[in-house]
């Protein structure tokens, strides 16, 4: 694929800063960039995101169509506020502030302080000034409470930005009595200076989302800097929090690779909080020093690629990871602002404009964003011609993110285009499950999908949601066997009990690629997964995979195991109760598509159907339903009592599976399953005719006007054969191999 280049100023960021931007990002001396960078940082204020060469731009956006009707509402509830004699915190002794509404009075000085700036009322000056000295009191009285202010940082950060702002039209003395008290209560949050980590306090750093507690150090650090009241302080804040914000770049440039990506996979995190740590690095920086660092760091780009391969008809995701079974619609509410950062920072770049442009036509603006004053400091996107075509081409048949450990397949990108996706590989395990192997596949709605959902908290989550059982994978069961603990931990109304025994993994990285192909035909996928299971009960679990555009799917499993008293099953999930149509064929019909499945390996097997009433997630010998939420519950959800209720209407929470096993116990046995999907009219699976050549196995099946033969080593070698043809006439003939075919994303810089 052809790299895209981005003509940008990197020379002048060379310029700036000789010798460091030049540098590979692997190769930084942090300290070095660090003392370069800070050298720069402007000694006049505000210098936080805004500085005074921006004012009249700001003005200008703010009366600008697009933000006119945000901006009144802005005023509207500023003036509503300033009515109010007293500022009164409601929740103060709340145990989790992300509960609460408190935390929001960080926004409202934000919101007042630009109100400032754009119209010079002095009544919103001294607004600003009541609401940080009072906040600069709740913070402290939190602290010494050990109680969080909020689960995100955003208030704080814009509580900080407020202070920068006006503090020009402040005293000397007012700097002080407003300020040192916000300094020392965010380094408190920031380092734990004098108080343990809170209940609920979100401690994650540069390697998660980054928008808990310390992402502050690098604005209050920036805001404080050089302001002699509390300097030492300030420098230490500033110097972690750079050099934090410099370790999440170059870590997200590594998971991302040269494929595309984020921090995580799972899209409920990477296109909703995550995108807003780099942003507003980006523009602080800037504000602040006239450096622009965006140029030098992309990973914006590469999850706007990624995300366009999790995209799925009717604007829905494979539900990867972490996230609710409960419809699998992408989380949108963040991509408009998402894709104006993008056009404002990497906005030169015409040859991305087709995808952003594709992905603009199908979100929509909100009203509000976490950074509430960012739509004031980026331009609105420019005006198009919104795509109502579905299709966007030019992309190949398969793309695989080698560091997010998935491999995304599809025949096109429309309405009734089928779909797929296959966990192999990664280096990343934030929330990620025991899951490796597992695929995914939508056509006309989920035909194959992951399992159960993620109420918090719940044993639903830590028992089986997380676990092999509630994906389309292999399991080994090894009595006795002790299985690693998840995140979470049971409800309230819940009696906890020991995990059970899925016969599952025990590691969720541990597979690897070991062959990889794909073009106009098919795409063929070979992936090892045996280290993430037992040791002692797994000796081979190797998948093949392969799919047959723009329909069909062949799965090969070759299973070894340490003992043939170790049971293995073959698991598939689906939304709808299956119907066996004979003892080793069975349908599935649902949401507009259908699914048929037909076992060809083991010619011996057993197929069983689990689900229904009380069976619907079920794992070692009982069920493992979702819990009943109480207010004791940290995150009780008392606007949605029905999330985790009636089952019925949540068919995506896959209520039902099949399991297939050898009628006989052996060391090794060989999986073979044809699997065809479409839509509603699709009444018969095509037939096949099992092959069985010793050391090969394989199935044989016309389709779509030609002949197919495929056949998978059954021995200890990786690969196998496919011959198509049409008419007696030979169209393809080729080994698949243990080669792994290497791709990049098409928005790579360079």
């Amino acid at each position: 694929m052809n790299k895209i280049i981005i003509s940008f100023t990197f020379f002048f960021m060379c310029v700036l800063i000789p010798g460091i931007l030049r540098a590979a990002p692997e190769q930084d001396d942090i300290k070095q960039v660090f003392a370069e960078i800070s050298a720069k940082i402007r000694d006049s204020h505000p210098r936080v995101f805004i500085n005074e060469t921006m004012i009249s731009d700001l003005k200008r956006r703010a009366t600008e169509r697009v933000n006119r009707e945000h901006f009144q509402k802005t005023k509207d509830r500023i003036d509503e506020l300033m009515k109010q004699e007293l500022i009164v915190f409601s929740d103060f002794d709340i145990t989790d502030g992300t509960k609460g509404k408190d935390h929001e009075y960080g926004f409202f000085a934000s919101d007042a302080a630009l109100l400032y700036l754009v119209t010079g009322n002095k009544g919103y000056l001294d607004f600003t000034k009541k609401i940080l000295e009072r906040l600069g009191q709740y913070y402290a009285a939190r602290n010494e409470r050990n109680r969080n202010i909020h689960w995100r940082a955003y208030s704080r950060i814009t509580a900080l930005s407020a202070f920068d702002w006006i503090y020009n039209d402040l005293t000397d003395s007012e700097r002080t009595e407003i300020g040192k008290p916000l300094l020392h209560t965010i380094n408190t949050m920031v380092f734990l200076d004098g108080r343990k980590a809170a209940p609920r306090e979100n401690r994650g750093d540069y390697k998660s989302g980054f928008y808990g507690n310390p992402v502050l150090a690098w604005y209050a650090g920036l805001v404080f800097y050089k302001t002699g009241i509390d300097d030492q302080t300030a420098e230490k804040l500033l110097k972690t929090g750079f050099e934090d914000h410099w370790k999440l770049l170059a870590h997200r440039k590594q998971v991302a690779g040269d494929d595309g990506g984020s921090a995580t996979a799972v899209m409920e995190y990477n296109i909703q909080a995550y995108p807003w740590a780099e942003f507003n690095f980006f523009h602080s920086v800037k504000s602040a020093t006239g450096i622009d660092i965006s140029q030098r760091w992309t990973s914006p780009l590469d999850l706007l690629y990624y995300t366009e391969w999790n995209w799925l008809p009717g604007n829905r995701h494979v539900g990867y990871g972490d996230v609710d079974h409960i419809s699998n619609k992408l989380p949108l509410r963040h991509m408009y602002a998402h894709l104006m950062q993008i056009n404002h920072f990497y906005g030169e770049s015409l040859e991305i404009r087709p995808v952003m442009d594709w992905i603009l036509g199908k979100v929509k603006r909100y009203s509000s964003d976490d950074i509430p004053f960012l739509r004031y400091i980026v331009d609105y996107y420019p005006e198009i011609s919104k795509q109502t075509k579905d299709e966007l081409p030019g992309l190949p048949s398969s793309m695989r993110f080698e560091n997010m450990g998935q491999i995304f397949m599809r025949s096109g990108s429309g309405p009734n285009d089928t779909y797929a996706a296959f966990s192999t590989g990664g280096i990343i395990t934030a929330h990620k499950h025991f899951d490796n192997n597992n695929f995914v596949i939508y056509r006309n709605g989920f035909r194959a999908l992951d399992s159960g959902t993620r109420p918090e908290p719940g044993q639903h989550l830590t028992h089986y949601y997380c676990r092999t059982v509630a994906h389309n994978c292999i399991t080994i069961r090894m009595p006795g066997e002790e299985f690693p603990e998840y995140w979470g931990g049971p409800a309230s109304s819940e009696t906890p009990l020991p995990l059970p025994n899925d016969g599952g993994q025990r590691e969720r990285l541990g597979s690897a690629v070991v062959g990889y192909s794909q073009n106009e035909q098919y795409v063929y996928i070979a992936s090892d997964a045996t280290k993430s299971y037992h040791k002692d009960k797994a000796q081979t679990v190797l998948r093949q995979f392969v799919f047959i555009q723009p329909d069909v799917f062949v799965v090969f499993d070759k299973v070894v195991s340490k003992s043939a008293d170790y049971p293995k099953t073959w698991l598939l999930h689906t939304a709808s109760e299956p119907t066996f149509i004979n003892d080793n064929e069975f349908q599935e019909i649902s949401q507009g598509g259908t699914l048929f499945c037909r076992t060809v390996f083991p010619t011996a097997a057993k197929a069983t159907k689990i689900g229904g009433p009380d069976r619907q997630f079920w794992s070692d010998g009982r069920n493992w339903p979702l819990p009943l939420l109480t207010p004791k519950d940290w995150n009780y959800r008392p606007n949605s009592p029905g999330r985790y209720t009636n089952l019925t209407t949540k068919p995506l929470l896959g209520q039902w599976r099949v399991e297939v096993a050898p009628e006989k116990p052996s060391l090794k046995d060989s999986f073979l399953h044809l699997i065809q999907v479409g839509d509603k009219d699709l009444k018969e699976m095509i037939a096949s005719k099992a092959k069985d050549q010793g050391d090969k196995k394989g199935v044989a099946f016309d389709y779509a006007g030609k002949n197919y033969e495929i056949l998978f080593n059954d021995d200890d070698t990786v690969g196998g054969h496919i011959r198509i043809t049409h008419g007696g006439v030979s169209l393809l003939d080729e080994a698949f191999t243990s080669e792994v075919e290497h791709q990049e994303s098409i928005f790579k810089i360079r």
